[in-house]
């Protein structure tokens, strides 16, 4: 019994109410009050997660989205005004404009990527490859392998012999695709040049 009566003691905050004002609360944290943060925290958390998540699409990146959010309510709450909306509305616009900007960010990165994976000669690679597979045979390509680096021919073995992407095999060798690519190109380039001799 003494058990069950200690729980009801433990709140010190004289407002604490089951439902908690999430607006009174931001004006609160806006004063610098970390428990008024934590159980802020606690009523936003959870809406500002599946808004992020519906635009992110990305569990992990979500969580890190949400996070990043809650730091900045933390850091910002002193600009809230609760004459221009309610404390829910300003965090979901945070949170909707850190969503936002992480997918912008993310879509830049790709699009940096396939420029550059565009700009590195994606056409000698693919006149390099063609020329290696159709007109060589297996033992002249064998002996030329062993000239290439351990990447080059790890790369060249995974993506031709072996049939994966160059995106799978920069999973499988733990490096980036652009790298994948580019080892792909010069082990090729090799390849061509061994067996051009070999001939």
């Amino acid at each position: 019994m003494d058990e069950n009566a200690h729980p009801r003691i433990v709140p010190r905050d004289p407002t604490s109410r089951p439902e908690p004002d999430p607006d009174a609360l931001l004006v609160e944290v806006g004063k610098g009050n970390e428990a008024a943060f934590e159980r802020l925290y606690d009523v936003v958390s959870g809406p500002v997660f599946g808004l992020v998540q519906r635009v992110v699409r990305n569990a992990a990146q979500s969580e890190e989205v949400t996070q990043e959010v809650l730091v900045e309510v933390w850091r910002n709450a002193t600009r809230y005004r609760q004459d221009k909306g309610s404390a829910m509305t300003w965090v979901l616009t945070l949170a909707h404009r850190r969503a936002v900007d992480r997918v912008r960010s993310e879509q830049s990165t790709s699009d940096r990527e396939a420029k550059a994976g565009s700009r590195s000669g994606t056409a000698a690679f693919d006149e390099v490859s063609e020329s290696v597979l159709a007109r060589l045979e297996h033992r002249q390509v064998r002996r030329c392998l062993s000239t290439l680096t351990e990447l080059q021919r790890e790369s060249v073995l995974l993506t031709y012999y072996r049939g994966y992407t160059y995106r799978e095999a920069a999973g499988l060798l733990d490096s980036p695709p652009a790298t994948i690519k580019t080892r792909l190109r010069d082990g090729l380039i090799r390849l061509r040049d061994c067996l051009a001799v070999s001939r």
